[in-house]
């Protein structure tokens, strides 16, 4: 077989690139593994929207509430349910006003903060949690292991919407308890995904090298196994905070998650759900807010599934060398 791939002087534009060579090399060689990155994603125009407007969403829950939040709260009887688009009553109104005249691009920016931060708190602390129970069952001995995957088959058993029901009607609504139990429902995910990843892994001939040349079991975890095993994280996470967007979403418009004067996309909907036939767009813009930031994640979480897999990731380094 020709080695000549290999022993090349320099790589030039025309050169193709295998999927072979793609896999040998790792995320960070040749130029910066940012750059890198960024090329692949560049090659995958919908991936690339996702994740600006990903960006746009995390800058207006961020600084959002420094500049919006007087207008947001500032109540205006005179534009109540204003419709949208007319502009008379100025930019804030573009996309309407609510029950109470106040403009909704405002308490939407404003919502993104709530929304954002209990999603990112519920994921967060699941993956926290599952992750590190999922490490000491993959690599702990056999009845530590099956005593940890017994907790987690008995908090799958209560299908996870209900349970948020069941202690948000005994506790009082709040951020922090609706981090709480979304938070709890998650965990399994991570800790099921975290030990099969594990079991696989510490089968490598790396870890067992490590392994025979007197690593402590705290180094093998978390220098050879826990890297290999957080891209597939990752990738979980991203998917999981659409979902825990829809979850909290859904217990706002029942009434039981975030009250007011608290706000959130999903309280926005529930609000609006009384005008739907004389001012649609009160609960339709926060809706649309919803639908695109799940959908971004989406779009984004099987564009990191390609990016982060080794065996796949030439196909995206193909498209990033077609447009450059």
């Amino acid at each position: 077989m020709s080695n000549s791939t290999t022993h090349s002087t320099g790589p030039t534009d025309q050169q193709a690139v295998t999927p072979e060579a793609a896999v040998a090399a790792p995320v960070t060689g040749g130029p910066s593994g940012l750059r890198r990155i960024l090329r692949m994603l560049v090659a995958d125009k919908l991936a690339l929207l996702s994740a600006l407007f990903l960006v746009i969403v995390i800058l207006c829950a961020i600084l959002g509430p420094l500049f919006l939040a007087e207008m947001a709260s500032d109540t205006n009887l005179r534009a109540r349910n204003a419709p949208p688009f007319e502009l008379e009553r100025g930019f804030a109104y573009i996309l309407g006003g609510d029950a109470l005249g106040r403009p909704l691009l405002a308490r939407i920016v404003m919502a993104a903060r709530n929304t954002m931060l209990i999603a990112a708190g519920a994921v967060a602390g699941s993956m926290l949690i599952g992750s590190t129970l999922g490490l000491i069952a993959g690599y702990a001995g056999r009845w530590t292991g099956e005593v940890i995957m017994r907790l987690a088959d008995v908090i799958m058993s209560f299908p996870s919407l209900l349970l948020a029901v069941i202690v948000l009607y005994m506790l009082a609504p709040s951020i922090g308890n609706l981090v709480l139990v979304l938070a709890i429902t998650r965990i399994p995910i991570y800790l099921r995904t975290t030990r099969a990843e594990v079991l696989e892994v510490r089968k490598r001939m790396f870890v067992q090298a490590a392994t025979v040349m007197g690593a402590s079991r705290r180094r093998i975890i978390f220098r050879h196994i826990l890297p290999v095993i957080l891209p597939t994280l990752l990738t979980i996470a991203t998917l999981d905070f659409a979902f825990v967007m829809l979850a909290e979403s859904a217990l706002s418009f029942l009434g039981i998650g975030i009250q007011a004067p608290e706000i959130t996309w999903g309280l926005m909907v529930s609000q609006g759900r009384a005008y739907l036939t004389n001012a649609w767009w009160l609960a339709f813009w926060p809706g649309l807010a919803i639908i695109l930031t799940t959908m971004s994640l989406n779009l984004l979480s099987s564009w990191m599934r390609v990016a982060l897999n080794p065996t796949q990731r030439w196909r995206l380094e193909i498209g990033g060398k077609k447009n450059d």
